[in-house]
């Protein structure tokens, strides 16, 4: 399996040039597979994989307590995987070709409060070069609803803060334009003139968030922090980085933005995953009328 393991990826990264985070998420879902199949099964060749065998590892997974929106990623990365292996003559039947994919309502997105996120860009006090960054970039992610990915990984090129704008580098590399407020423009401007020369030492670099070493802040890194300014700012609910994206696009649409305005500005190819926000939106006026309409 290893073999035709390294082939498929070659082919994601070479011929498809995928980005970094989708060859990760192909990796787990297939390390997860063959590691199944190993111990479970006894196969180690594709060929040797029946439709039944892939049931039974849908089936594994749910006892696993996988959803069905993990359960059907994880389908779509096999199906991938058999078509390849079918299309390069490595196998002569797909086993996934008659599967359906486990079927599962879309989960509203979690977002905050404009209150709770007025607090949370409150939360890194003092002059501290860290402090600085961190409330440059806690703006920037909110004023801009950039993928935490495409935030740590801006670069100084990629700012265009005479026009009030930046560059980010989205999924399958399509950059966007997106406007910056002018809070996170002063902000950012304090924290490129007084803050990133103290954290970047006699070193040099492009990127334009770094941690205390003087390289790139992780994604990971910005993760813990952000977990511990949301305690600092006492929101009870559990805050992601995504969250603070979410809350973008619903607070641009509650205030009256377009629905295709915002799609731009996040970057959806498909209208319809931006359509998501009017649900949240939807559900939340209902909730209001309940609670506040004599008759609700």
């Amino acid at each position: 399996m290893d073999h035709y393991l390294d082939c498929f990826f070659n082919y994601l990264s070479v011929e498809r040039g995928l980005a970094v985070n989708t060859l990760n998420a192909y990796g787990r879902d297939l390390l997860s597979y063959s590691g199944y199949l190993k111990k479970y099964e006894k196969i180690d060749h594709p060929a040797d994989i029946s439709q039944l065998i892939l049931l039974r590892y849908l089936t594994f997974l749910k006892n696993n307590s996988l959803s069905p929106r993990s359960r059907a990623r994880s389908l779509s990365t096999l199906r991938s995987f058999h078509r390849f292996l079918l299309r390069e003559n490595y196998t002569e039947h797909d086993p996934t070709a008659l599967l359906e994919s486990p079927r599962s309502l879309p989960a509203l997105p979690r977002f905050l409060s404009e209150k709770e996120v007025e607090r949370l860009l409150q939360s890194p006090t003092g002059d501290s070069p860290i402090a600085v960054r961190d409330r440059a970039m806690l703006e920037v992610l909110y004023a801009t609803g950039m993928r935490v990915s495409e935030l740590v990984g801006l670069r100084l090129g990629d700012l265009k803060l005479d026009i009030g704008c930046l560059n980010a580098f989205g999924k399958g590399s399509k950059q966007r334009l997106i406007p910056l407020g002018e809070v996170a423009i002063e902000i950012l401007r304090e924290y490129l003139q007084n803050s990133r020369s103290k954290l970047l030492k006699d070193l040099t670099s492009e990127e334009v968030f770094l941690n205390v070493r003087g390289k790139k802040l992780s994604r990971q890194g910005f993760w813990k922090n952000l977990k511990n300014y949301a305690l600092k700012a006492e929101i009870k609910q559990k805050v992601y980085p995504h969250m603070l994206r979410h809350s973008f696009a619903t607070h641009l649409l509650e205030n009256g933005a377009d629905l295709r305005s915002v799609q731009t500005m996040l970057g959806h190819v498909d209208i319809s995953t931006t359509q998501i926000y009017t649900h949240v939106i939807q559900e939340r006026l209902q909730k209001l009328h309940q609670q506040y309409h004599p008759r609700g």
